[in-house]
């Protein structure tokens, strides 16, 4: 499965002051973000770093770090530092489902994929965490 990096944005360099009515009535688009009465600008140096990391290619597989069969921990709610067995990941709802050993059965959970990571990437910010203190 293919999805954008930023659906839906495009970004685009003009002078605000003078282009931003032509921009909002551009055909295909539908409004120019900012924040209350805030327009922000990307850096050139962010946009450099976003064409560094994606490269020239039109298409950049990005595996997905959660494989099926693979041990996550659980982050907050009411399973926060349990661990589970992913059983499903997907991608388009930002979903994964779990399988959960709670109270002597094992139990599947559909979480959002921000809710688990892996127990390498645990490890890592427990690590990160502990020298910060």
């Amino acid at each position: 499965m293919t999805e954008p990096l930023f659906p839906s944005y495009l970004f685009a360099r003009f002078e605000l002051s003078i282009l931003l009515p032509k921009v909002q009535h551009t055909f295909g688009v539908a409004g120019v973000v900012r924040f209350g009465t805030f327009w922000p600008a990307v850096s050139d140096s962010v946009i450099q770093d976003l064409l560094s990391a994606v490269g020239s290619e039109e298409t950049r597989v990005i595996e997905d770090t959660l494989p099926e069969g693979g041990e996550v921990q659980i982050l907050g709610g009411a399973f926060d530092g349990f661990r589970a067995i992913v059983t499903r990941v997907m991608p388009a709802r930002h979903r994964v489902a779990v399988l959960l050993d709670f109270l002597g059965r094992q139990t599947i959970l559909e979480l959002d994929r921000s809710a688990v990571v892996t127990e390498a990437a645990w490890r890592d910010v427990r690590v990160d965490f502990a020298e910060a203190v």
